[in-house]
């Protein structure tokens, strides 16, 4: 069995333990050293000196995406000059923010980025091909790139797109594990077969899939995950992260759900009053990061919607696993009566065989409600595909957004704009 970190085999009660004194130093830290926290606590009334249990975080006000908007460099704690490595998150939801890492963050998360990709079967045996870019202020491609390297493995930096570079790297080096964007992952296959490159027999045997869902709610493989897998026999692994927390969830092998590190985060499931959901119930994940020097954070509330799962994993871990990712809670579409997240709708435009891309807007309409557009992108349409895909749609949400025809071109240019680290698929202009 691969080394696992000892906190992740023990009890709940011994992880409770080590959260709840780190908890404690969190707390003490940010209250000498984070201006944002010293004035949220005292505008509240707290005394975070009570703050003494993992159950007394209820008790704390939560951090939200305003406050970061608002108060972005009064979270800083430290000196200017101890900072090392600036980087900004994707602006998925709005403008981009900035956060600062310290040395000591960055070989937090180089641990963390270890033990993921250890989590995913890695080894230092392996050679990892990095899909994705390392520069433009991404904090993820340093993150793989500094895990792999205290990892002891071998790094190859190709950077995201390119697929005949990628497969020129792969047929030189091979490496056998790739990090990507898994609709990447389809154009390289596209692209394998249109060169007559017999991808199945490549060196790539596992590929840690990033900043898509590859799996469904019950841990079965979604269209894009399904895509992926029938057509090249490698094995999938999902991770979940963001730049706010500087920690991921990862699958292993069971492929059950991303792995929760408790040395590294302390997480909540809560409801719209910020309220803990009950077990089994979807809530917005909400990370207190423990051990960041730089720019730590108090129940912060993400925004993505998934579930816990608490039962031990056969893989020998006894920590909680998220399922996921729901959604976004601010992505939430009310469409024609019925409530849905982008996903399920990227999960049927996934399963039209002449559909090449697409981006979904979403705006509101002349009556105040939200009104869906979908651009697909298609060189060769079948008669009545207008009609087609809205019964499609209609069977699986009973609703049919408005269909418009682009040419892939078009829609690569939208998807991919200058300075964009990975595909826009989803545009929200309420």
């Amino acid at each position: 069995m691969k080394t696992i970190p000892h906190i992740e085999t023990q009890s709940p009660n011994d992880i409770n333990q080590l959260q709840e004194l780190k908890l404690a130093e969190l707390l003490a830290y940010v209250n000498s050293n984070s201006k944002f926290y010293q004035t949220h606590f005292k505008e509240h009334g707290i005394d975070s000196s009570k703050i003494k249990t993992l159950s007394d975080l209820q008790n704390l006000p939560i951090t939200t995406k305003d406050d970061l908007y608002k108060h972005n460099f009064d979270f800083i704690c430290v000196p200017r000059d101890k900072l090392i490595d600036y980087v900004t998150t994707s602006g998925t939801l709005g403008d981009p923010l900035t956060f600062a890492l310290t040395d000591s963050d960055l070989e937090r998360l180089a641990y963390n980025e270890n033990i993921s990709l250890a989590c995913a079967t890695g080894t230092k045996h392996d050679i990892f091909q990095l899909m994705t870019t390392i520069d433009r202020r991404f904090m993820a491609g340093m993150a793989y790139f500094l895990g792999i390297k205290q990892m002891g493995a071998g790094v190859v930096r190709v950077g995201n797109g390119m697929p005949e570079f990628q497969w020129d790297t792969i047929k030189r080096l091979n490496p056998t594990i790739a990090i990507a964007v898994p609709s990447f992952i389809v154009k390289l296959i596209e692209f394998a077969e249109a060169n007559h490159i017999d991808y199945k027999s490549s060196s790539i045997k596992k590929i840690v899939c990033i900043g898509e869902p590859i799996r469904n709610e019950d841990f079965t493989y979604n269209t894009l995950g399904k895509i992926i897998t029938d057509k090249w026999p490698v094995q999938l692994f999902s991770t979940y992260a963001s730049t706010e927390m500087g920690a991921a969830f990862t699958e292993c092998e069971a492929g059950r759900g991303g792995h929760h590190h408790p040395e590294l985060l302390i997480v909540e499931f809560l409801d719209d009053a910020n309220k803990a959901v009950k077990n089994g119930e979807a809530g917005e994940l909400t990370v207190t990061t423990l051990g960041v020097e730089g720019m730590p954070l108090i129940r912060f509330k993400t925004g993505d919607i998934c579930k816990a799962h608490y039962e031990p994993c056969s893989c020998g871990r006894t920590t909680l696993r998220i399922s996921p990712i729901l959604g976004r809670k601010q992505q939430m579409i009310k469409f024609k009566g019925t409530s849905l997240y982008p996903p399920a709708l990227y999960d049927i435009l996934n399963t039209v065989p002449y559909i090449k891309n697409y981006i979904i807007e979403v705006f509101t309409n002349d009556i105040g409600t939200d009104e869906i557009e979908i651009h697909i992108g298609c060189n060769y349409p079948p008669e009545n595909f207008d009609k087609d895909l809205k019964d499609h749609f209609r069977a699986k949400l009973r609703v049919a957004p408005t269909i418009i025809l682009q040419t892939p071109e078009n829609i690569s240019k939208r998807q991919l704009p200058e300075m964009s680290r990975k595909p826009i698929t989803f545009i929200d202009r309420r």
